[in-house]
């Protein structure tokens, strides 16, 4: 493998969805600064696959809050179709939150008090929706990702798996364009976890959402269009020598 750090590669912007240009993080600890993505490039194109991998604490999950206008970055800026997200008011980065992304993160945030539909619906019941339309979408999320006879169980009562796959159900209910991945299959068993990866990626290659997954797992990685590395900070592209 040959390895070329993204901070040489400005992408092109034909097609390009995201890009990230000289993307930096820095923190305030208990030693002083420190710096956790440093000079970050990167180019996400409409429709694509990709898997950002990296050791723990090496800002994976930082990069992904950033994309996910959840975090802003201490220097450089994040343009969504050549909107610049820093430029959104805290109100605006909720609306495109809701309206273009979807995120699945490890832990799967469920609660235990509401039916599994109720849960898959909840997000668009709090955005104003009536209860009845987001009941109706959640249930076709549902059937999406093989739930639908577990509809009005208690989420306590949905196997691991079965959960995450009710979590992909909540983050896809509404149609968003990007579906953003935190250790998605990190909790989960080898044989639950490869459904789960199945799902995704059906997602991806038949409703055309931009898939972006962070992992420490590269045998997951190895399943996306194309897999980055977080190294210290800096982000590299590996490609076939």
């Amino acid at each position: 493998m040959s390895d070329t750090r993204q901070s040489d590669v400005m992408p092109a912007a034909p097609g390009v969805q995201y890009l990230a240009r000289a993307v930096e993080k820095t923190v305030n600890g208990p030693a002083g600064a420190l710096t956790i993505l440093r000079s970050v490039n990167l180019g996400i194109r409409a429709g694509e696959s990709l898997a950002i991998v990296g050791a723990s604490g090496s800002g994976k999950s930082t990069l992904l809050h950033i994309l996910g206008a959840l975090d802003r970055p201490s220097a450089g800026s994040v343009l969504f179709e050549g909107r610049d997200l820093a430029s959104l008011s805290p109100a605006g980065a909720a609306s495109f939150r809701n309206r273009e992304l979807g995120f699945v993160f490890q832990f799967h945030h469920l609660l235990p008090e509401f039916t599994t539909v109720e849960n898959v619906a909840m997000q668009a019941i709090i955005g104003g929706m009536a209860r009845s339309r987001a009941l109706r979408l959640a249930e076709a999320a549902l059937e999406r990702v093989g739930l639908a006879e577990r509809r009005d169980h208690s989420v306590t009562t949905l196997s691991g798996g079965e959960r995450q796959r009710a979590a992909i159900a909540r983050a896809t209910l509404l149609g968003p364009r990007v579906l953003l991945a935190d250790e998605p299959t990190g909790n989960l068993d080898g044989a639950t976890g490869e459904r789960v990866v199945q799902l995704l990626l059906e997602l991806n290659r038949g409703l055309g959402m931009t898939l972006v997954v962070v992992t420490h797992n590269r045998d997951l990685a190895a399943r996306m269009g194309r897999s980055l590395e977080l190294r210290s900070g800096e982000l590299y592209e590996q490609s076939p020598v």
